[in-house]
């Protein structure tokens, strides 16, 4: 096996960034810096990250309901609440796969598992997520086909994406949007360039996996379906 294949196996980084890490020389095999595309048998060579030994975790896959205010990752620099604070009782180190903002709520997947959270995450993949949106205005049929089609942002044009009217009122509208890609923001971009500022997001799904009955906080292990479902979506095991 690859090096940067396994140390993204045992949850401590995507592969790229485990390529990083060698080249940064922090990585050692059998004690011997390490180069990126070394080899290693996992039954018997011993791998270390500044100088701490990595182990293989059983692999773990959370669904949590992500509520407002937490922060997406492993821990803040602010001192503000972060995902993981939500996951009493997990003994097994995890990490987000892709982010979410402060304020914005729902479904998020948390894994050690490297490889899937790397193709998850990967544009090639198109994994699709979908969000409820409520936003201020009426939005018109025209404004729907402008975000359909994709809309100017600072970082490029957005890709084609699917939204439906929910309902509305005379001062917001409800929309779902249904996206692949993961840019900053993206959403509340999207609705400020048309007109429409964000009241409040909720990511309702992603890569197919729905909070379900989980409340704001509360989390979930995935079922062994749902697990082979995701690997079979980003083409993990298949020939």
């Amino acid at each position: 096996m690859r090096l940067q294949q396994f140390i993204a196996s045992c949850g401590i980084a995507s592969r790229r960034a485990a390529e990083q890490l060698i080249a940064e020389q922090r990585v050692t095999v059998n004690g011997r810096i390490a180069k990126v595309g070394d080899q290693i048998d996992p039954g018997t060579d011993q791998v270390a990250l500044d100088g701490q030994a990595i182990q293989r975790d059983a692999k773990a896959y959370i669904l949590l309901n992500k509520p407002k205010g937490v922060v997406t990752s492993a821990r803040d620099t602010h001192g503000r609440g972060t995902v993981l604070d939500c996951l009493e009782g997990l003994s097994i180190r995890v990490v987000p796969v892709g982010r979410l903002d402060l304020d914005t709520e729902g479904a998020l997947l948390l894994t050690n598992d490297g490889d899937l959270a790397f193709r998850l995450t990967h544009p090639r993949y198109e994994v699709k997520k979908v969000y409820l949106v409520h936003v201020r205005g009426v939005v018109t049929g025209a404004t729907v086909r402008q975000l359909q089609g994709g809309v100017p942002l600072e970082d490029g044009m957005t890709a084609a994406c699917g939204v439906r009217v929910l309902g509305h009122d005379q001062r917001s509208t409800r929309l779902e949007l249904t996206l692949h890609e993961g840019r900053k923001r993206e959403i509340k971009r999207m609705c400020e360039y048309v007109g429409h500022r964000v009241l409040a997001l909720r990511r309702a799904s992603f890569a197919g996996l729905k909070t379900g009955r989980l409340k704001p906080g509360e989390w979930r292990h995935l079922t062994q379906q749902e697990v082979k479902e995701l690997r079979k979506l980003v083409r993990i095991g298949l020939a």
